[in-house]
């Protein structure tokens, strides 16, 4: 193994790793906001890649020129299943938690169920794109223009997301909500309009996400299960509840997954993932950047 190839896959790790951070960072909020975990978050990927797709089948919108539009689109779906669902989860009188639980779970059955009727099983792809099958060379390292341009959005999503919790009228409401929910209803701040907000914000993220995945992974109904489960960890990783921790811990995900591959074959890369995962859950229960 040369120092050639051992930068080169840590370049595309990092790479990942700012990617697999876009799609926790959607979770890590609506957790934060409502101390929900939203169990369809990779049915809510798989959406957005769905949407991507179908702008591009159908009318020939570039994938890199629809990412806003199917962000957009995400943000009214989050934003109404909130209302639909979520608020009266919210409600129960008893066993609140597995209140929550099983209407998000029940949530992912629903849309994957109909992602099979309507799409079929099939896997599908975007068979020409702006950026997809072109790479560049940075010092010698080869970057795929895709994952490039995604890590880029990832970076400007979070710099944007920072700057909207604590420097926007908005953003300190929902950092008050998430504090203390009760006591801004006496301020005269509608907690259901920022849990609303809350989730479509969330859920825009991960329209982000999906739409640049939608450029270089086959889409089917199936295909959030497995980033579901890497943003579960992400989450978990960087701390529940914390932004820049979700951010940071898909770095670090990338990185280990992409350091495994090089020393284990690479059906096996997950195991490093989780590996380091378990480390922080028993040296930090809360996570690296976490706080409850």
């Amino acid at each position: 193994m040369t120092a050639a190839t051992i930068i080169q896959s840590l370049a595309s790790g990092l790479l990942m790793g700012l990617l697999y951070g876009l799609l926790a960072v959607g979770l890590a909020l609506i957790f934060g906001l409502m101390d929900v975990t939203n169990f369809a978050h990779g049915e809510f990927l798989m959406l957005a890649m769905y949407l991507t797709f179908f702008l591009f089948m159908f009318w020939a919108v570039d994938p890199l020129l629809s990412i806003p539009i199917v962000a957009a689109g995400m943000f009214v779906f989050g934003a109404v299943i909130y209302l639909i669902i979520i608020r009266f989860a919210m409600r129960a009188k008893a066993n609140i938690g597995m209140v929550q639980i099983f209407a998000t779970f029940g949530l992912a059955i629903l849309m994957r169920g109909l992602a099979q009727f309507f799409f079929t099983p099939d896997y599908r792809s975007i068979p020409a794109s702006m950026l997809g099958g072109k790479t560049i060379s940075v010092f010698g390292v080869f970057l795929p223009v895709p994952q490039l341009v995604g890590a880029l959005i990832s970076i400007a999503a979070f710099g944007a997301l920072y700057f909207f919790m604590k420097k926007t009228d908005f953003g300190r409401a929902l950092e008050a909500t998430r504090e203390d929910a009760g006591a801004v209803a006496l301020v005269g701040i509608d907690k259901n309009k920022v849990f609303a907000l809350g989730w479509g914000l969330g859920s825009a993220l991960i329209g982000l996400a999906g739409g640049v995945m939608a450029i270089f992974f086959y889409i089917y109904p199936d295909v959030g299960a497995s980033f579901a489960l890497i943003a579960y960890v992400t989450v978990a990783l960087g701390g529940f509840g914390s932004v820049f921790g979700a951010f940071a811990g898909g770095i670090i995900v990338g990185l280990v997954e992409a350091t495994t591959a090089m020393i284990l074959p690479p059906s096996l890369k997950s195991v490093g993932i989780y590996a380091v995962y378990l480390l922080v859950v028993f040296i930090r229960p809360r996570g690296l950047f976490g706080s409850i």
